[in-house]
């Protein structure tokens, strides 16, 4: 296994680093590897495997766009008249 020697960060970047790390559990050696490792991994979920996974997520909508366009106007008929 290689090594990384990353010189010159800033020294804010350091301290999120180390917090994080502890935030995480680990070291920040393990942790920027971790960080490493999540932005230069291939990414194997496709854009239809991404939505799908989102529409599983959400409810199904059941109401028929008529029932919606009715309520709307049934909604601007009482405020008008009252």
């Amino acid at each position: 296994m290689g090594q990384l020697i990353v010189r010159g960060l800033d020294d804010m970047i350091i301290q999120a680093l180390k917090q994080r790390a502890t935030r995480a559990g680990r070291s920040a050696e393990a942790e920027h590897r971790a960080i490493l490792e999540q932005a230069l991994r291939p990414d194997t979920e496709s854009f239809a495997e991404a939505a799908a996974r989102l529409r599983a997520r959400t409810p199904p909508q059941t109401t028929e766009s008529a029932d919606l366009i009715r309520r709307d106007r049934d909604r601007d008929h009482t405020q008008a008249s009252g």
